[in-house]
């Protein structure tokens, strides 16, 4: 019984990592679903107790009675419900014939006649799912497929299952009715999810001498759950066992493991951010794929060429930790994190350096909390 569920209580906030400061940037940025470093923090705010996590998810989970279904978030290789597609792996595309920058990854396209660039403007502003169920994306783990009805929203919130509460913060100067020069007015937003829906997180505990321990062998948590606090100012969410997500998480697993074995053309699918991080320079730098991976194809005859063709991704999470330095609680350097629903194309599926035992103490970290999960399946020609 490793899978829980975390339902607020209350709204919630979670700011991100970019720098703020009251008065010069009135806008506070949040995220949602909320960094892995949150959910640590605050189950190792129950423990009271610095132990050493291992995370799953964070995920979205829909209840309906007596069943719950878990949701990934949706792939970003999809425009409407049509696939994106290397131009390598279709020589006969009409766009062939354009030139592209070869050190970076190859071009994405979709559109190959009149009817499917009148079926994408068709499509532009029916809302689809965001967010798929299991079913979904157990069917797409097998087939390579999303088909066309399984993007469209049967269930409220499948597109976004929370709103944005935004919240105004000022101090007033003294005997006066005017806000404080020094700090400002500023607004931040507040998360609240809509019924019947919750996060759901694998929890396992690291402590020597036995290992991957459920967290109820610590803590003994009631069926109906415990209260924790998670984000900031201290709000209250309800965790709560939930072992019906255990069979559905493993049939995934399981999936993508024989799909990896197959060794031929496929897609990796990351369910969760992954930091992709290396240093040159005495500079950190982040980018959307990993940097092991090598492109498919060369620019000059003294490189090798590796397995990666492509990248279906979006705009980068500004992503920061705290650690303690003095009894002060100091912020750490950002880090850029590939979002969930990141694409990648490979000629045959390659093992990410983070999972390797070789892998530097400070990546598994980034791994044990849960980034970097990826899924491989099929590539499938239309």
């Amino acid at each position: 019984m490793s899978w829980f569920t975390i339902t607020p209580l209350d709204v919630l906030m979670f700011r991100d990592a970019k720098p703020f400061t009251p008065g010069e940037r009135a806008w506070a940025g949040s995220l949602f679903p909320p960094s892995h470093h949150a959910i640590a923090g605050s189950i190792r705010g129950l423990l009271q107790k610095d132990y050493l996590l291992n995370l799953k998810g964070i995920f979205l989970a829909h209840y309906e009675r007596e069943n719950i279904t878990l949701y990934l978030p949706s792939p970003l290789n999809y425009v409407g419900s049509k696939m994106l597609y290397p131009l390598m792996w279709k020589p006969e595309h009409c766009l062939n014939h354009i030139y592209w920058d070869k050190t970076k990854p190859c071009p994405l396209t979709t559109i190959k006649t009149l009817k499917d660039a009148e079926d994408q403007e068709r499509e532009k502003d029916d809302k689809k799912r965001r967010y798929l169920p299991y079913n979904v994306i157990e069917e797409w783990l097998k087939t390579g497929k999303i088909k066309e009805e399984n993007w469209q929203i049967k269930i409220k919130g499948e597109d976004q299952p929370w709103t944005l509460e935004s919240r105004p913060h000022n101090s007033i100067e003294t005997g006066t009715k005017t806000v404080k020069d020094s700090d400002g007015y500023f607004v931040e937003n507040c998360i609240r999810m809509l019924p019947n829906w919750s996060l759901a997180v694998k929890i396992e505990i690291n402590n020597y001498p036995q290992e991957n321990q459920d967290l109820n062998s610590l803590i003994k948590i009631p069926e109906k759950g415990i209260i924790i606090k998670l984000g900031g100012e201290g709000h209250q969410a309800i965790l709560k066992p939930c072992p019906q997500l255990n069979k559905q998480w493993d049939n995934l697993v399981q999936l993508s493991e024989n799909n990896y074995q197959q060794k031929r053309k496929s897609l990796g699918y990351l369910a969760t951010p992954a930091i992709f991080e290396r240093t040159q320079n005495n500079l950190a730098k982040c980018r959307p794929y990993p940097w092991e991976w090598k492109l498919a194809y060369t620019v000059n005859k003294n490189q090798k060429s590796g397995n990666l063709v492509s990248v279906a991704t979006e705009k980068p999470l500004v992503i920061s930790n705290r650690f303690q330095s003095n009894n002060n609680s100091i912020p750490a350097p950002q880090v850029f994190a590939s979002p969930a629903g990141t694409v990648f194309y490979l000629n045959e599926p390659e093992m990410l350096f983070q999972d390797t035992e070789n892998a530097p103490e400070k990546v598994k970290k980034w791994r044990r909390l849960g980034y970097g999960e990826i899924f491989w399946l099929p590539y499938k020609e239309d």
